[in-house]
């Protein structure tokens, strides 16, 4: 019978685990930059918190939220060398896994529900394609600190019992992380609003082939990341450099294939170009803005096929912000680092 009381102890464990998988997708994600990846980190979570709910001593977890971080938190990091020996073989720059976000929570969230609100623009904050690349450089523990304090709030504290090391070590490792980020990072970020009609203003010069407003975008140390993957055509380095990565734009943008929809969207946290041929996800592209002019100072292009398998035609359009134009970003395909 549903109500039996041997039922009860499961179907409380599910309601907690589901009451806090937004909050451990969010900090096993920004720990690892990878959609799949948190999801098994998930699955082993959640496999855990079962075992240990089964338990006769059950009832003396008295921080579910606490335990399912820690849980969380402590897979994510024993994953981290599968993953780095993954990445030793990646063919290519490799890019976090685009995620599809809403735009600012705080806007359209009514004062009733403001913590959450607040809670989930700063998640938005945490997943920007930038800070996530600067995250790559940290040590698997720098990056785990930084995510818990600077992102979710965590006291140092609470950090070392979730880690298993002193709040000194803590400490030092927040310090590190945090200077680290600073150093390659403005402290303040451009305003949405510029940011996306800057990221519109980039998508018309670059498709139209219009060289001098391409030249005006770009920052003069612009770096241009492209994440193939090895399955579909790309630069195997960084393109850096204002007159390279316009002469790359420009020359892709002249042999881009036809009938590609581009959809202006919010991608993690950024007003950001998707680009669609018919339903399937063909490329996103995410530009960081230089917060004092405005300029483009970094281009990450996703076009790995099987980080873009999360990236859905409806969900690009779905709320009004979204346009569509006949053509799009080039592909890979077109993707050659020229001299």
């Amino acid at each position: 019978m549903a109500d039996s009381p041997a039922e009860q102890p499961d179907d409380r464990a599910t309601q907690e685990f589901v009451g806090h998988r937004e909050l451990l997708f969010s900090v096993v994600y920004n720990m690892l930059g990878s959609v799949a990846d948190t999801e098994d980190v998930l699955q082993e979570t959640w496999l855990a918190w079962a075992r240990r709910s089964g338990r006769p001593d059950a009832a003396g977890i008295e921080n579910p939220r606490a335990y399912l971080v820690r849980v969380a938190v402590n897979q994510a990091l024993a994953r981290q060398a599968t993953i780095s020996r993954r990445r030793e073989t990646y063919v290519g720059p490799w890019l976090p896994e685009p995620l599809l976000t809403t735009p600012d929570a705080e806007d359209s969230a009514p004062a009733a529900e403001a913590a959450d609100a607040a809670d989930a623009a700063l998640r938005a904050e945490s997943v920007s394609m930038a800070l996530l690349v600067i995250l790559e450089t940290l040590t698997p523990l720098e990056r785990a600190v930084f995510v818990l304090h600077e992102v979710f709030g965590y006291a140092h504290p609470e950090i070392a019992e979730i880690l298993g090391r002193s709040p000194s070590a803590v400490r030092q490792l927040a310090h590190r992380a945090r200077e680290h980020v600073q150093a390659r990072r403005p402290r303040y970020q451009a305003d949405p609003r510029v940011r996306q009609r800057i990221t519109e203003r980039f998508i018309a010069a670059a498709l139209g082939g219009d060289l001098s407003a391409l030249m005006r975008l770009l920052a003069p140390d612009v770096t241009m990341w492209t994440d193939g993957g090895g399955k579909v055509r790309s630069a195997l380095r960084p393109v850096g450099g204002r007159d390279k990565v316009a002469r790359f734009l420009r020359g892709y943008a002249a042999r881009r294939p036809q009938g590609l929809d581009i959809r202006y969207r919010h991608v993690n946290g950024d007003p950001s170009a998707v680009v669609f041929s018919g339903d399937s996800p063909y490329a996103v592209m995410v530009m960081d803005l230089n917060p004092g002019n405005d300029q483009v100072t970094h281009i990450f292009l996703v076009t790995n096929p099987d980080k873009l398998a999360g990236v859905r035609l409806e969900d690009a359009g779905e709320d009004g912000t979204g346009e569509t134009g006949e053509d799009g970003v080039d592909g890979t395909p077109e993707l050659e680092e020229r001299p």
